[in-house]
């Protein structure tokens, strides 16, 4: 079964920066659709960013284009979201996500939950003003 698993949250000012990283076990990012979700208390958990593992592609919400950088290193089978210029408003329990894709696939990766079938236990981000 596969497992992810997050690390690197914390506590920042707002301004700051953070990098949370997730590391896949019994898989691979190169062959899988990588994406970082984030919920905070009583709203839905939203898809932040997504990368192509085969390709490198990547798709943001709009909140964090400019912000936040996803990217991977498929030897460490790890992906990392890079947080700049935090804002409170990015406070979240931040997941990551995985769903192998077909090997030719090298299109965008979805944004939804439902695209996804493995999670991480969560690491939380908490950015004070």
């Amino acid at each position: 079964q596969v497992q992810l698993v997050e690390s690197g949250g914390g506590s920042v000012q707002a301004g700051g920066s953070l990098r949370v990283s997730c590391v896949v076990s019994r898989g691979t990012t190169s062959q899988s659709c990588m994406a970082w979700f984030r919920q905070a208390p009583g709203k839905e958990r939203e898809g932040v960013a997504t990368i192509n593992g085969r390709v490198g592609g990547t798709a943001y919400a709009d909140s964090v284009k400019g912000r936040f950088t996803i990217s991977q290193d498929n030897a460490k089978s790890t992906v990392f979201l890079q947080m700049n210029s935090l804002e409170p408003e990015d406070t979240a329990m931040y997941y990551c996500a995985a769903s192998y894709i077909t090997l030719w696939y090298n299109g965008p990766c979805g944004r939804e939950v439902s695209a996804y079938n493995y999670w991480g236990q969560g690491t939380q981000v908490t950015v004070s003003s």
